[in-house]
């Protein structure tokens, strides 16, 4: 399978974009107190997972992909298979004040946290461009210090045959975006009203819930946040309000945040 990404997708993370330095330039613009690496750091970063691969080199290199990577890796691969890593597990630890959220009301994104297990895609790109695709993704993915790349054991979650090792962006506890686990109120409150230049965190949610089903992966943590808005209860923006008889929220504010999490 050769896949590979189209220029001119809708999300602002394209190849193009990533290449040309435009989303480190606009969090050093809209967020100055935030570390950006610079252009030897990331390269060193790079460098030194590179010197650490674990499998010997000639069959290229396993990306694992568990949350926008799955359906917009915005890198050349040349197969895709299910995979699952144990110790790791997905959680909406990433705190974010743009992209998909404001300084105002920040939305969330996934990170890789200390767990029982996390199923997703194993992205595999060819030996001979390596460089070229995992400088791309560095300039996605390592931008700032929102994760520690690590090199994952991985198999396939059907009969348990190793993979090898891929790479993993797990959450950074000491990056300045890190929130921990939410409780589901906020974590909902937040999916169901945060919006930026990327789109809203909603649409994150169900694009990597979708990415997911579309192999016949169904991951509980998420298929559990999507079904929760579909119960008038969970939204917190209108629980303030005293019933009134009826099952919707009354003021349209209210009624807008009950709603955007339906699709």
């Amino acid at each position: 399978m050769n896949d590979k990404p189209a220029e001119d997708s809708s999300f602002f993370l394209t190849r193009a974009r990533l290449l040309s330095g435009e989303l480190a330039e606009n969090i050093r613009r809209l967020h100055p107190e935030a570390k950006v690496l610079t252009d030897d750091e990331r390269a060193a970063s790079l460098a030194d997972m590179l010197a650490t691969r674990k499998e010997e080199t000639g069959n290229g290199v396993w990306v694992f992909a568990y949350g926008s990577l799955i359906w917009n890796p915005a890198i050349h691969i040349v197969e895709r298979v299910a995979a699952h890593t144990p110790d790791w597990r997905r959680s909406y630890c990433l705190s974010v004040k743009m992209g998909r959220g404001t300084p105002e009301n920040p939305g969330l994104m996934l990170g890789l946290a200390p767990g029982d297990g996390c199923t997703g895609i194993a992205l595999r790109v060819a030996e001979d461009m390596v460089a070229e695709e995992l400088d791309i993704l560095w300039r996605r993915e390592m931008v700032a210090a929102g994760y520690i790349p690590r090199w994952v054991p991985i198999h396939t979650p059907d009969t348990g045959a190793a993979l090898g090792h891929a790479i993993a962006f797990t959450i950074n506890p000491a990056g300045p975006s890190y929130c921990g686990d939410l409780d589901e109120v906020e974590m909902v409150r937040r999916l169901a009203t945060a919006e930026g230049q990327l789109g809203s965190s909603r649409e994150y949610l169900f694009n990597t819930h979708d990415g997911l089903q579309q192999v016949g992966i169904t991951d509980p943590f998420l298929a559990r946040l999507v079904l929760v808005p579909s119960r008038p209860q969970s939204p917190p923006a209108w629980q303030s309000h005293p019933p009134d008889g009826r099952d919707k929220p009354r003021c349209r504010e209210c009624r807008s945040s009950y709603y955007r999490l339906k699709r």
